[in-house]
């Protein structure tokens, strides 16, 4: 839900669900420099279809002409893996709730959707800054371990095996994303937590409610309402009746250190539950789709499923979910030869950085077995994604699965693939596919 510190580092609360840095931007798509190779045309091709498309040739261009570039309204633009990198280990850019408020009101920025949820949210792991984010941060670790993790491995193998199972008996077509990759994340969190299964279809409804909080706000906070009434309850039973799941374990942990209090517990239970599902998604979506469009990588997987967790991290690398996120500046620093002032909003395209060939060979290039693989789309430094693992978990299974339980597997004829309207995030609307020859 944050720039990462969540399961699979979805949602960006850092920013507003419309990029509103992108929006202010004095190029907008259908002006004729929208094409030219200024820099502000550059910015605001971010918004044409054919971004939405295939950023990552933008990218190159951004790379090439200016990669620590400032608009004329103050902000700043990032493409550079190696600038990127730095950044995102530095204290003085600023994940804090409040600065980013200040920073994109000084704009014109519309935050009410904003400023509403992160009120309810109050000062979690995704908004905050150390020293609160290491306290808190460190408190989750000791409950969200890898071998938590890791025990899950088989329980997401049977939630996968039973969705295909569905997809396959209903024919020879399947939409992977209603089929599949939606709905495990969404399951695999519910065991995660210990959420009863006669409870799930609610929670589920909340979730695709909290999803539309920015066309909808009073009907999200009915959601959120309903949720953290459901939630509170529930780690009121697990303080009773304690379980072998993640509520349990964070109540322990706060058993043992007075310092997470209740209003935080709860907070970070709500952003833990609710982070992860569109991403790992994405991600299962968004490598089968790079998979199917490069047959002969698609080919060396189904000879050795060994690969696949190397595969993961190269499909995560090849088309990144979280395009860009977003810091303030909390106090000047350079980058790049250039000097970013208190206050300014800087965007780190963590899609430009790993395709960046300074620090990949060959990266457009989709390659299984590509040693030394350090992307950042999990991101880097205090803020890496605590849930990383988990959404690789998923995907690894999910993947592995497909490739091998259905040697036929296509992309379907027709429309072309719709990509949703966020330049933040690359996220497939449907990917239908054929199973069977």
């Amino acid at each position: 839900m944050t720039s990462t510190d969540t399961l699979g580092g979805a949602r960006d609360t850092a920013g507003p669900a419309r990029p509103e840095g992108l929006a202010v931007c004095p190029v907008q798509p259908g002006d004729p420099a929208a094409g030219s190779v200024r820099p502000d045309g550059l910015v605001a091709a971010l918004l044409t279809p054919e971004a939405r498309r295939d950023p990552y040739p933008l990218y190159a261009r951004m790379r090439r002409e200016d990669p620590v570039h400032r608009s004329p309204q103050g902000i700043w633009y990032l493409t550079r893996h190696a600038d990127v990198e730095a950044a995102l280990g530095d204290l003085r850019l600023s994940n804090d709730r409040d600065r980013m408020t200040r920073a994109y009101s000084s704009l014109g920025g519309d935050l009410k959707a904003l400023s509403r949820l992160t009120e309810r949210l109050g000062r979690v792991m995704s908004n905050t800054d150390p020293p609160d984010h290491a306290r808190l941060r460190k408190l989750a670790n000791k409950a969200f371990t890898a071998r938590r993790v890791e025990a899950l491995r088989g329980g997401v193998q049977r939630i996968v095996d039973r969705l295909i199972d569905e997809a396959v008996a209903a024919g020879p077509a399947m939409e992977l994303i209603e089929a599949v990759a939606s709905p495990l994340p969404m399951s695999v969190v519910c065991e995660l937590f210990g959420i009863p299964d006669e409870d799930r279809p609610q929670v589920k409804s909340w979730f695709s409610r909290f999803g539309r909080l920015s066309e909808d706000i009073d009907k999200s906070e009915e959601a959120i309402d309903g949720y953290e009434e459901y939630l509170s309850g529930l780690i009121r039973r697990r303080r009773r009746e304690p379980g072998d799941d993640l509520i349990s374990a964070l109540v322990a942990t706060q058993t043992k250190d007075d310092r997470l209090t209740d209003s935080e517990l709860l907070s970070t239970c709500f952003v833990l539950i609710t982070a992860g599902d569109e991403t790992t998604t994405q991600l299962i979506a968004n490598g089968m789709l790079a998979l199917l469009r490069n047959p002969d990588q698609l080919a060396a997987l189904r000879a050795d499923p060994d690969l696949i967790r190397g595969a993961v991290e190269e499909l995560a690398r090849y088309d990144t979910v979280t395009q860009a996120i977003v810091r303030v500046v909390a106090e000047d620093l350079e980058i790049g030869g250039r000097t970013l002032r208190e206050g300014e909003l800087v965007y780190l395209f963590l899609g430009a950085t790993n395709r960046d060939p300074e620090r990949f060979e060959n990266p457009d290039r989709l390659d299984l077995s590509r040693p030394g693989n350090r992307h950042l789309s999990f991101g880097h430094g205090p803020h890496f994604c605590l849930g990383g693992p988990l959404a690789k978990l998923q995907a690894e299974v999910a993947i592995g699965t497909l490739v091998r339980r259905l040697p036929g597997l296509r992309l379907a004829d027709g429309e072309p693939l719709e990509w949703r309207d966020n330049p933040l995030q690359r996220r497939l609307a449907a990917l239908p596919l054929i199973h069977r020859p």
